[in-house]
């Protein structure tokens, strides 16, 4: 059972900041070790505050030893209420420069605010100074991790880091996006007109894209979320993927389903070829923008695969 903060002795609030002091110093060498491949100036950042963390560590440990002797009782926050829950950093896959400054930033703010409680709750005044300034250095180590970023983070530095970050947004949601959004407006199109000009009738082509649309959606899905788990790859949360791939492949294949919401056959079948057009588009833009691939050979190859597929469906359709 967790112990309320209000009924710890001075011996085990010391005890208890020794412990946070620990526990964050390491939190910022987790950070430094997962930053350090893509993002090396940032982790030199994290690495700094772990020496501040550990000067910390050392004050108290001294104020300690002074006042209660050698033996220090483990006790963690877990075992004290009012403290927020943290997720293990080794849980956290494919950490983010994002994720870890606010994660720092709520680090610092929790801390200092445990200290200046903990400065109230203490009766012997070298103790009570003590908390009071590590209270100030939190504010200060703030401070100080802005002035690193700035040192660490040159022009050229966060350049790279903006390089690197741009690669995982490619591949945690561009990548499965652009997958899903070219297999729901290109394998949809075969079913789709298939149905239309087999039964020239817009009702009987719209359920038919439809279910194709939303089957595609919900078979890319899955078939993104379970190819792997992202521990390896860096490809970012399976199921994120998932969700993204399933939800660009079903706006793909809508898209073109929607004009035969149009009662006249001929004029859904004109608006939906025109979408089709926007849609391969779309999709040759979005592939020379995030996978550097020329504009007109991108263009080619999707208008090539388009009309293969375009046309297999009106041949099935007519015949």
């Amino acid at each position: 059972m967790a112990k309320a903060f209000k009924f710890l002795s001075e011996q085990e609030i010391l005890a208890l900041a020794i412990s946070l002091e620990e526990e964050d110093g390491r939190t910022y060498a987790d950070f430094a070790a997962a930053l350090e491949k893509d993002y090396a100036a940032t982790a030199q950042i994290f690495r700094t505050m772990q020496a501040e963390e550990s000067v910390h560590r050392g004050r108290l440990i001294e104020m300690y030893r002074q006042r209660f002797g050698e033996h220090i009782p483990v006790i963690h926050r877990g075992d004290v209420k009012g403290f927020v829950p943290r997720k293990p950093v080794w849980l956290v896959k494919n950490l983010g420069l994002d994720y870890v400054r606010r994660q720092a930033e709520t680090m610092e703010v929790e801390t200092r605010r445990f200290y200046l409680s903990a400065a109230q709750r203490v009766t012997d005044a070298s103790t009570r100074k003590l908390l009071g300034d590590l209270a100030d250095a939190e504010i200060a180590h703030i401070h100080a991790a802005e002035a690193l970023e700035a040192k660490h983070l040159t022009p050229g530095a966060r350049q790279q880091e903006d390089q690197a970050q741009r690669r995982l947004f490619i591949m945690q949601i561009v990548q499965p996006g652009l997958a899903g959004l070219m297999d729901g407006s290109v394998s949809t199109l075969a079913p789709l007109f298939a149905a239309a000009f087999a039964t020239q009738q817009s009702h009987d082509a719209f359920v038919v894209g439809l279910a194709a649309s939303v089957g595609a959606g919900i078979s890319m899905g899955f078939a993104e979320a379970l190819s792997d788990d992202g521990a390896l790859t860096g490809r970012g949360h399976p199921w994120i993927r998932g969700v993204v791939c399933g939800l660009m492949t079903t706006l793909g294949g809508i898209g073109h389903t929607l004009p035969y919401l149009f009662p006249s056959f001929q004029i859904a079948t004109g608006i939906a070829v025109g979408v089709v057009l926007v849609e391969l588009a779309v999709i040759s833009w979005i592939r020379h923008k995030y996978m550097d691939s020329p504009l007109a050979s991108a263009s080619l190859q999707v208008a090539v695969g388009g009309a293969l597929v375009f046309a297999a469906g009106v041949l099935i359709g007519k015949s």
